[in-house]
C-alpha cells in the first residue's frame, strides 16, 4: 500500500511539473490560456463553453459511428483532469478521453458490465460492451442522441473504443430502481434467494446506493397505509413521461424492467429510462415492428406477444411498464409470480393483481396496461391523465364538475348518463352511504334538504356543497372533514375508496368530448 501511495504521489507531483513546463514553452497552449482569458472577459461563462465543446464532442462521436471504428490512437487527447477530486476511485486505463476505472456498478448479458470512469472531467458511467456487439452500441447511441436531453433518459455523453471492447459514457445515476426499493423494502430482501434470476443484479455486484442518516425519512415511498407517497408516485409519473418521449420519436424500448429504470439522487429523486442497446425505431409512420427484429428483451417483463414472437408494437412497453408500477407499488412483488414461471403465466395470461385491490386506482390502470390484447391498452401520453397519479385537489376537483354536470340531467327522462352512475352504486358505495360517515355531519345536511342515502349523485352533491362552502361550515363540522383539500379528501376517499375511479369511469365513456372534462381526460401533462 505504502509503495502505492508513494507511486501514486511520485507521478501526480510529477505530472504537474510537466504540464507547467508544457504550458511554459507550448506557444499552442499559451494561446488556449490567452483564449480562456479572454473568454472570461467577454463573459462567457465556463458552464456555457464547457456546453458548447459537449454538444460539439457528441456530434464528432455520432458521426463516427456511421463509418465504423476508427483505428486505437487516432484521436489521443492529453486530458486534464483534478486527479485529486476523484481519488477514492481507482483507474487502471485511459481511452481518449475517457478514464476507466476498475469500480464495478453493475453486470449485463453478453459479457457487458458498467464501470464507473471520467469522460471530460465530468464524473460517468462507462458500459463496456464486447466489440463484436458494436452493432447494439451503434444502436443505442442512435436512440439516446434521439432522446437527448429530456429529463427522463439517461444522457450520453461520448464513445471510445479500443481492440476489444465499446465504450459508452453515460450519466452517473445513483442506483437502479431495483436497488432503490430493495434498499426500502424489507418484505422485497425475504424474497431473495439463489435460483432468482432478478437477484442476480445484487449478487452480481455490490449495490452503491447508500442512505445517510435520515433520507428513509426525508423520501419514504409509502404511506402508512400501504397506498404510494408522493415520492414514489413522483417516480413512476418521470417513467411514463420518458416512455411517452421514446414514443413520440418512435422509439420502442423493448426492455422496460426495474433495473433499467435509473434512480438520481440529489435535492429530489428523479426517475430516468436506461440501456436502449435492443430499442428500435419504427420507420417512417409505421406502427409495428418487422418480422426480422432482433433482440428480445428480459424474461418476466415482455409482452406476451413478444413471447410468442408476434407482430410487436409500442404497446410491448406498456405492459412492461404494468409490470414495474406493480413492482413499485407492491414494493418489490410481480403480477405473475415468482421468476421461473412469469413467461408461462404471462403467456396464459394468469395475473394476480390481489396486493393492489385496496387501491382501486392502481388496479384499474394496471389491469389495462397488462391487458392481453395490445390494442386495448392505454398509450403513454394517456396514462399520465389516469386518476391513479392524481393529487387531493384533482381528485375534488373531479368529483365537483361531475356532481355539476349530473345535476343538469333529469331523473324522470332517463338520463344514460345518470342511469350508468347510479349503475356502479353497489361498487362505488358499498351500501347506504350515510352510515358510513360521522351521525354530527349527517344532522348538519339533513337541516338543508333530503338526500338518497343509497344515491351516487346525492353523495356527489354533498362532496360539491361542502367543498363550496367549506368556509361556511361550523368548527365542528369543519373538524370532522379536515383541511381542504387534503383531509378533505381523504375523509371521502377512506369511507368510498372506489368512488372516484368508477365515476370517472361512467364519465370517460359519456363525457369524453365535453370541453369541461379534457383536462381530466386529455388535458396537459399532470
Amino acid at each position: 500500500m505504502l509503495l502505492i501511495a508513494a507511486f501514486s504521489f511520485a507521478y501526480t507531483v510529477l505530472w504537474k511539473r510537466w504540464k507547467l513546463h508544457k504550458q511554459a514553452t507550448d506557444p499552442e497552449l499559451q494561446v488556449v490560456t490567452s483564449k480562456k482569458k479572454k473568454a472570461r472577459k467577454s463573459g462567457l461563462s465556463k458552464k456555457s463553453t464547457r456546453g458548447e465543446k459537449n454538444k460539439k464532442t457528441n456530434r464528432n462521436d455520432a458521426a463516427e459511428l456511421s463509418g465504423g471504428f476508427p483505428e486505437i490512437g487516432k484521436r489521443e487527447k492529453v486530458l486534464e483532469l483534478n486527479l485529486f477530486k476523484y481519488s477514492s476511485l481507482v483507474y487502471h486505463r485511459k481511452i481518449g478521453k475517457l478514464l476507466v476505472s476498475n469500480t464495478e456498478i453493475a453486470k449485463g448479458s453478453n459479457g457487458t458490465i458498467v464501470l464507473e470512469g471520467i469522460y471530460d472531467g465530468r464524473p460517468v458511467a462507462v458500459k463496456r460492451l464486447v466489440q463484436t456487439h458494436h452493432e447494439v452500441a451503434v444502436k443505442e447511441i442512435q436512440n439516446l442522441i434521439a432522446s437527448d436531453q429530456h429529463p427522463n433518459i439517461v444522457r450520453w455523453y461520448g464513445v471510445e473504443y479500443d481492440q476489444d471492447f465499446v465504450y459508452l459514457a453515460l450519466e452517473r445515476c445513483t442506483c437502479s430502481l431495483y436497488e432503490f426499493t430493495s434498499s426500502f423494502s424489507s418484505s422485497y430482501q425475504k424474497q431473495f434467494s439463489g435460483d432468482d434470476q432478478d437477484a442476480g443484479y445484487l449478487t452480481d455486484c455490490t449495490v452503491k446506493f447508500q442512505w445517510k442518516s435520515g433520507d428513509k425519512e426525508d423520501f419514504p415511498l409509502w404511506k402508512p397505509n400501504g397506498y404510494p407517497s408522493a415520492h414514489l408516485l413522483k417516480l413512476m409519473r418521470d417513467m411514463v413521461h420518458g416512455l411517452a418521449h421514446l414514443h413520440e420519436l418512435g422509439i420502442v424500448h423493448r426492455d422496460l424492467k426495474p433495473q433499467n429504470v435509473l434512480i438520481v439522487k440529489e435535492r429530489s429523486i428523479s426517475a430516468k429510462i436506461s440501456d436502449m442497446g435492443i430499442s428500435k425505431h419504427l420507420a417512417g409512420d409505421m406502427s409495428a415492428l418487422t418480422k426480422n427484429s432482433t433482440g428480445s428483451g428480459s424474461s418476466g417483463w415482455q409482452a406476451p406477444e413478444q413471447l410468442r414472437d408476434e407482430r410487436q408494437t409500442r404497446a410491448v412497453d406498456l405492459f412492461s411498464l404494468g409490470c414495474v408500477l406493480f413492482f413499485c407499488i407492491t414494493g418489490g412483488k410481480h403480477p405473475y409470480g415468482d421468476s421461473l414461471e412469469r413467461d408461462v403465466n404471462i403467456v396464459n395470461n394468469q395475473k394476480d393483481l390481489f396486493l393492489i385491490e385496496n387501491i382501486p386506482e392502481a388496479a384499474d390502470l394496471i389491469s389495462a396496461l397488462l391487458h392481453p390484447k395490445p390494442e386495448l391498452r392505454p398509450k403513454a401520453v394517456e396514462i399520465l391523465h389516469h386518476p391513479f397519479f392524481w393529487n387531493s385537489e384533482m381528485r375534488l376537483s373531479f368529483l365537483r364538475d361531475a356532481s355539476d354536470r349530473v345535476e343538469l340531467e333529469d331523473r324522470e327522462n332517463e338520463s344514460k348518463l345518470l342511469e350508468a352512475l347510479e349503475s356502479v352504486k353497489t361498487v362505488a358505495l358499498g351500501g347506504l352511504w350515510n352510515e358510513k360517515m360521522d351521525s354530527a355531519f349527517i344532522n348538519d345536511i339533513g337541516r338543508y334538504r333530503r338526500y338518497k342515502y343509497d344515491s351516487v349523485r346525492d353523495l356527489l352533491r354533498v362532496i360539491r356543497n361542502k367543498l363550496n362552502h367549506y368556509r361556511e361550515l361550523p368548527k365542528e363540522i369543519q373538524g370532522i372533514l379536515g383541511q381542504v383539500p387534503e383531509g378533505f379528501e381523504s375523509y371521502f376517499s377512506t369511507r368510498f375508496p372506489r368512488l372516484v375511479i368508477e365515476v370517472y369511469k361512467v364519465f370517460h365513456a359519456y363525457c369524453l368530448e365535453e370541453d369541461i372534462f379534457q383536462k381530466y381526460f386529455r388535458g396537459n401533462q399532470i
